[in-house]
């Protein structure tokens, strides 16, 4: 019993004067070329004059930006978004730019054994919001902060396709 009290007295001194620390990288400042070479909680923005791009906190962790509004719908916001910067030539009926032909964006459902954007909502938040390395930086058309957010709100709240009435609406 003495044993441990002691184990625990010297595991609370050590704490107490700091000689047991831990420490979390902190990425902010840091230099960055693509959105990839920063953790999800940071983006890759030239926000500090004479820094070039720098790795930024964009939320602190565990804080959720204020959402205001109903979800967006595929039909509503969505489809329109990736329609304009995703499937021109990469994820549509041409995968010519992407070669990659078990998913596409110009459908909502999965036909014939191909993912649509429904099933690929996860995927597409993480990549378009997250990584922000979609669509690549390469291509013509970028996706704006807004659209980007868009994009995020409609995979977390479930990829809804359209605005449904609902059932006593108008009565």
């Amino acid at each position: 019993m003495r044993m441990s009290l002691l184990m625990r007295g010297g595991l609370l001194g050590m704490l107490l004067t700091g000689a047991c620390t831990l420490e979390a990288p902190d990425f902010t400042g840091k230099s960055c070329e693509l959105a990839a070479d920063c953790p999800t909680t940071h983006a890759c923005v030239a926000a500090r004059p004479g820094a070039g791009r720098t790795c930024e906190l964009l939320v602190p962790p565990g804080v959720t930006p204020e959402e205001t509004g109903p979800v967006p719908t595929w039909c509503g916001e969505i489809q329109p978004i990736l329609a304009a910067s995703c499937v021109a030539s990469c994820h549509g009926a041409d995968t010519s730019g992407s070669g990659n032909r078990t998913f596409r964006l110009d459908r909502y459902e999965t036909v014939a054994g191909v993912a649509g954007a429904k099933d690929k909502a996860e995927r597409i938040q993480a990549r378009a919001y997250e990584q922000r390395s979609m669509p690549p930086s390469y291509y013509e058309v970028q996706l704006t902060e807004e659209q980007r957010t868009l994009l995020d709100r409609w995979a977390r709240g479930g990829a809804p396709l359209c605005d449904t009435p609902a059932p006593d609406a108008g009565l």
